[in-house]
């Protein structure tokens, strides 16, 4: 007769121990690897804001017209990738074009919200506009637009444009500055 604590006993015990742990390990490990795989397929949502000293609006034919826009357009991400930089006019100007993928703003024009300092008015002037076709005239950037809410004063002063989400890849890569400079996607975690 044996007992419960004979060498054959807790040698058997030991390996259910141990096939238990490992099996267990191997399915955490596995739902760990899912995780992360669908995590890197999940591209962060960029927002980009433009600047300029003034701005003229033709509502007519409805274009606004960036009077001397800044050269650099910024870009950020929501957490958690908390990604930001900014990229010359050149580059910005790509998004709207196929070479930044099959989701770029030519295919998918972007909301954007114009913000406009009215010298002697107590709050800026707000408007929900979407912008297609932009084009570089010297040193200004001009967008037709459609308007969604509010509206375009004629001119104004300091502007701010914040434009609507885009995804990474067709987007931030080589040659912009910022977090995960040189990377395509999402950095290395």
């Amino acid at each position: 007769m044996t007992t419960i604590n004979s060498p054959v006993d807790q040698s058997r015990r030991g390996l259910i121990s141990t096939a238990a742990v490992t099996s267990v390990a191997g399915l955490a490990a596995s739902l760990g690897l899912a995780n992360r795989a669908r995590a890197q397929d999940e591209k962060p949502m960029l927002m980009f804001v433009q600047v300029a000293e003034d701005l003229k609006a033709d509502t007519a034919a409805q274009t606004i017209r960036l009077v001397k826009v800044g050269q650099q357009t910024l870009y950020f991400a929501d957490r958690p990738e908390r990604i930001a930089g900014h990229i010359k006019m050149a580059d910005y100007l790509t998004e709207w074009t196929s070479k930044a993928g099959k989701d770029n703003f030519g295919k998918d024009p972007p909301n954007a919200t114009l913000s406009v300092y009215e010298p002697g008015q107590a709050n800026n002037k707000i408007a929900v506009i979407t912008i297609t076709n932009p084009k570089v005239d010297g040193a200004d950037l001009v967008y037709n637009y459609q308007l969604i809410d509010g509206s375009i004063p004629a001119n104004g002063g300091a502007t701010s444009l914040f434009i609507d989400w885009i995804g990474v890849g067709g987007g931030v890569g080589f040659g912009f500055h910022g977090v995960g400079v040189g990377f395509r996607g999402r950095g290395f975690r």
